[in-house]
């Protein structure tokens, strides 16, 4: 399932080891928890506290079959991470990271573009999926402007389970977005 490596305005992509861990778990938790994400956008801080993400869990996506781990670096740094599951007809994308500091300025754009590629390109898949906390209505507003809709379909957050983080609203709700890949 590996690619050669691609190159986009600097970045490298591709796929994440074992060794990577430790910096995919900081980079997610720094998207999404604590002050740090507060320089950037897609900071979940306002709603959730503690983790977005363990080692366990990374380490899980880099080895489950059908599924990968996609690492961005630049000048050899880890800068933005995304999963992409095959589901199917489908492609499931999540735990989609970028460095705080660089959002805002189209790697995030680059990222998913490529996850697109790779997902129909490798697995012939035809949707993409993804799951977004319902409240998040920027970041819902960001993946419809990029092609994806919502669907109306919600999960329950898992209320209880501290690995996903500890809410701070009784409110949250992950719906389902998709885009057609064509």
């Amino acid at each position: 399932m590996d690619t050669a490596p691609l190159q986009d305005a600097g970045e490298t992509y591709r796929d994440a080891v074992e060794a990577d861990v430790s910096a995919l778990v900081a980079l997610v938790e720094s998207a999404y928890r604590g002050d740090t994400s507060r320089t950037g956008w897609t900071t979940e801080a306002d709603i959730l506290e503690g983790q977005r993400t363990d080692p366990e869990g990374v380490r899980e996506v880099i080895t489950a079959p059908g599924s990968r781990l996609l690492a961005v670096e630049r000048a050899g740094e880890l800068v933005a991470c995304c999963q992409l599951e095959h589901r199917g007809d489908a492609a499931y994308f999540g735990m989609f990271a970028v460095r705080p500091g660089m959002q805002g300025g189209g790697l995030g754009r680059r990222v998913l573009a490529e996850a697109e590629r790779l997902a129909r390109a490798e697995w012939g898949v035809r949707q993409m999926h993804m799951t977004v906390i319902s409240v998040r209505d920027e970041l819902i507003a960001w993946y419809e402007r990029r092609g994806y809709r919502r669907t109306g379909r919600m999960t329950p957050f898992p209320y209880g389970d501290e690995r996903f983080g500890v809410p701070r609203r009784a409110d949250l709700r992950f719906e389902l977005l998709v885009k057609e890949l064509g």
